[in-house]
């Protein structure tokens, strides 16, 4: 079996693929003109309603910048954004490295596209059991899946992809590509890689303890187990 050694890097990589797929949309009517006005060549893959609060900030320029992530895997969301992003081309765009030819074979395949940045934050998950009285099934149900995989993803990869995890970041993201010509260090990857994982760290270590601390009463009163 051959092993997967990286020899070289880029220390700048262009952002020229941006992955966008949010639950706190704070913050994009100003990042992705922001984005626009230092690449206008740039490619925003989006899903549900992030793809269409993005339509709108856009406008007419919406069509060819803006593609849905249903559109470009070739595969519908499912019933109730069940799965959205979970797709081999998306995993395939994030993971690659630029200098491994297997890896560039793989995309040429696919017609799958490098992506370069992602923009993702969670379902709210903290903030939803927060509330008084509610219920497990509620809970369970902002439990974030394709987000947090993708996070995990562009994080492993900061040796090309950028991964955004906070709206606040936004304005010090675009103030690094202005002065870098559209482009993302190693040292600017690499220190959004650490807060990333910090981030799906301490998402889990929520669900964990929510779930740790609940008794099997709690959770058969929500469900009707045919017993």
């Amino acid at each position: 079996m051959t092993k997967n050694v990286v020899e070289k890097i880029d220390d700048l990589v262009e952002i020229k693929t941006v992955l966008v797929s949010v639950s706190d949309k704070s913050g994009l009517a100003t990042f992705i003109p922001g984005l626009l006005e230092i690449n206008p060549d740039i490619t925003i893959l989006s899903t549900g309603g992030t793809y269409s609060q993005i339509k709108e900030i856009i406008g007419p320029e919406a069509q060819e910048r803006l593609k849905q992530v249903s559109e470009y895997t070739g595969q519908p969301e499912t019933q109730g954004g069940l799965v959205k992003t979970l797709d081999f081309k998306i995993y395939l765009g994030l993971l690659t490295e630029t200098y491994n030819p297997a890896h560039q074979d793989d995309l040429k395949r696919t017609h799958a596209l490098p992506i370069d940045m992602v923009v993702v934050n969670l379902y709210p998950f903290a903030q939803t059991i927060a509330k008084k009285s509610v219920s497990v099934e509620n809970a369970r149900g902002n439990i974030d899946i394709g987000g947090p995989t993708m996070i995990r993803a562009a994080a492993k990869n900061f040796i090309r992809v950028a991964s955004v995890v906070d709206p606040k970041s936004y304005d010090g993201i675009l103030e690094v590509l202005k002065t870098k010509n559209g482009a993302m260090g190693l040292k600017d990857r690499y220190s959004l890689a650490s807060k990333a994982f910090e981030h799906t760290a301490q998402y889990d270590r929520a669900i964990a303890d929510y779930l740790a601390g609940l008794s099997e009463k709690d959770v058969q009163s929500c469900y009707n187990t045919g017993e």
